[in-house]
């Protein structure tokens, strides 16, 4: 068994807005494993500021090449080490699996073969009021039923007159519409937000404010008027405990997983059946990865709550870059689909 490194500085078709900051370039890992003939792909992605895996690239890149020399050395992959870092758990989780599979369909699934596709929202990613006019009207146009709004950027009088927009022209049993904050609010001002958001029919609201304020978290989550969902508070918490502490204690209506950021595919199975067991639910998205990730967060999320998804999943986020990995995704109207007619080798 052979492993090695490839890097790739991506480039977004569009600024990528959100509460932290405005995205313009994103830096992937890929990780390719061969053996006896065979290679499996994946890519370890972090989000700078985000990520609790985020680092200085000579360290990152250090963490890469401990974990391959194990891994080549022991056939495994060393998870509950990896526990820290979930960008490079998923990332070597994905190459496995390619590896094992011999496709890049990764697991058996109706979606894998091609009979069904997955749900997902349209995003409208933070901008000037026009920008986020403009994308939703795209989104609608295009047939999505479910838009996810990221909002926190500009004014929020602003932002609530363009959700007002939605509702006066699609009523909620046409558009399920979801709004994320990206711990935009403060907990001074969130629940006269989130009152203010309550009569737009709005699904959900994702970290409404910033993590690590689980005492007003859990509070909100008891008195909001819309169901609160967790993102970002999810990061960093890796221990099987400490994952069953925060839900205990915040018991939100919803958790929202990215490979990426919240322990891998592994460590997103486990945060799932820790909130079923809670009654609370969830649903997977990506986090801006390159198609690479994406196909495997896809078919992981195929695995785990197919067949017949009919929850929208964020998996919308193939056209992101204006560089991207061909792989065979294709998005149809609200849905996105594996064709297995264009399955080719990853390079």
């Amino acid at each position: 068994m052979k492993i090695h490194f490839d890097k790739r500085l991506l480039h977004f078709r569009q600024p990528a807005g959100t509460s932290r900051g405005v995205y313009t370039t994103h830096l992937s890992y890929y990780v390719t494993i061969e053996r006896d003939g065979k290679v499996g792909c994946g890519e370890c992605s972090v989000l700078p500021d985000l990520s609790c895996d985020a680092m200085p690239a000579a360290d990152y890149e250090a963490i890469l090449n401990d974990t391959a020399r194990y891994v080549e050395s022991h056939g495994t992959i060393p998870t509950e080490e990896l526990r820290p870092y979930p960008s490079v758990l998923f990332g070597f989780e994905t190459a496995m699996a390619h590896l094992d599979a011999g496709t890049t369909a990764l697991f058996d699934t109706p979606f894998a073969r091609g009979e069904e596709g997955i749900p997902i929202n349209g995003l409208v990613w933070m901008g000037t009021f026009e920008e986020m006019y403009r994308r939703l009207e795209e989104k609608l146009r295009t047939g999505f039923h479910c838009v996810k709004l990221k909002i926190g950027a500009i004014d929020f009088e602003r932002e609530l007159t363009l959700v007002r927009h939605i509702r006066d022209h699609f009523p909620k049993e046409q558009i399920e519409l979801r709004v994320d904050a990206n711990g935009g609010f403060t907990p001074d001002n969130a629940m006269e937000r989130l009152n203010a958001l309550a009569p737009y029919g709005i699904h959900s609201i994702e970290q409404p404010i910033r993590q690590h304020q689980w005492d007003v978290m859990a509070r909100l989550c008891r008195q909001s008027p819309l169901p609160i969902a967790l993102d970002e508070e999810l990061i960093g918490v890796n221990d099987r405990n400490e994952k069953k502490r925060l839900l205990d204690t915040i018991h939100p209506a919803y958790i929202v997983l990215k490979p990426s950021l919240h322990g891998g595919m592994s460590g997103c199975r486990e945060w799932i059946e820790l909130a079923k067991e809670r009654g609370i639910g969830s649903w997977i998205t990506s986090a801006l990865e390159s198609n690479i990730g994406l196909n495997a967060i896809a078919h992981f999320c195929a695995s785990v709550y197919g067949p017949s998804i009919t929850f929208p999943q964020g998996l919308g986020t193939g056209l992101l870059y204006k560089d991207n990995i061909d792989m065979p995704l294709e998005i149809r109207g609200d849905r996105l689909w594996y064709n297995k007619a264009k399955e080719a080798p990853v390079r």
